[in-house]
């Protein structure tokens, strides 16, 4: 069976917190490939204000040229709808094969958090997941999650022992806004192409 994986975000910008989760999820579970997926509309977001999707798909691909194994799909964009991960995972599935194992790839934050998901008992049902996580850092309270949603669920979930970025979105932007350096936190393809667009 082929196993793929899916990581989602608003990606504004993407940087190399989000990389080396890909890469860390592709390598530890030898999947064929990372399927990168910035969203339209996030529904826990509805009220920020996000970069245009153009600039941060076209982020995004920078940001993964020349990484093995991981690909950026503008699927999420194209739709005229709020981005539900259920309904991306299912178009996904669609796309990939019945025989293709779909393991959705997330942080430790918002996985605790997964149950206030839209569709979340199916998608805990029909699919695998993914947890970014670091030793230390809610490690008991993550571990009780997994297992009472396993208990429930039979849900196929596996821990990634991810590299520790202290990396956010927000922090570039307010490091942007103040004339900071980018160094370390984003792909200088992506901190090029933010500069050249006056970006934040």
């Amino acid at each position: 069976m082929r196993c793929i994986g899916i990581l989602g975000g608003t990606f504004d910008p993407i940087h190399n917190g989000h990389i080396g989760l890909a890469e860390d999820a592709r390598a530890q579970l030898e999947l064929e490939k990372v399927i990168l997926i910035p969203a339209r509309l996030q529904p826990f977001k509805l009220e920020k204000r996000v970069t245009e999707g153009c600039h941060r798909l076209e982020m995004a691909r920078l940001a993964v040229m020349g990484k093995r194994g991981l690909v950026v799909s503008d699927y999420e964009l194209r739709q005229d709808r709020v981005s539900y991960t259920y309904m991306t995972l299912q178009a996904m599935k669609k796309q990939e094969g019945v025989d293709t194992r779909l393991y959705f790839i997330t942080g430790t934050d918002a996985f605790l958090k997964i149950s206030q998901w839209r569709h979340a008992q199916e998608m805990l049902r029909e699919y695998s997941f993914a947890v970014g996580s670091r030793p230390g850092y809610r490690e008991t309270e993550l571990n009780t999650c997994i297992e009472e949603l396993k208990s429930v669920y039979n849900t196929d979930i596996v821990r990634i022992e991810n590299r520790q970025r202290d990396i956010s979105a927000t922090e570039i932007r307010q490091r942007l806004e103040t004339g900071g350096t980018l160094r370390g936190m984003v792909p200088t393809t992506v901190e090029r192409y933010i500069k050249q667009h006056g970006l934040y």
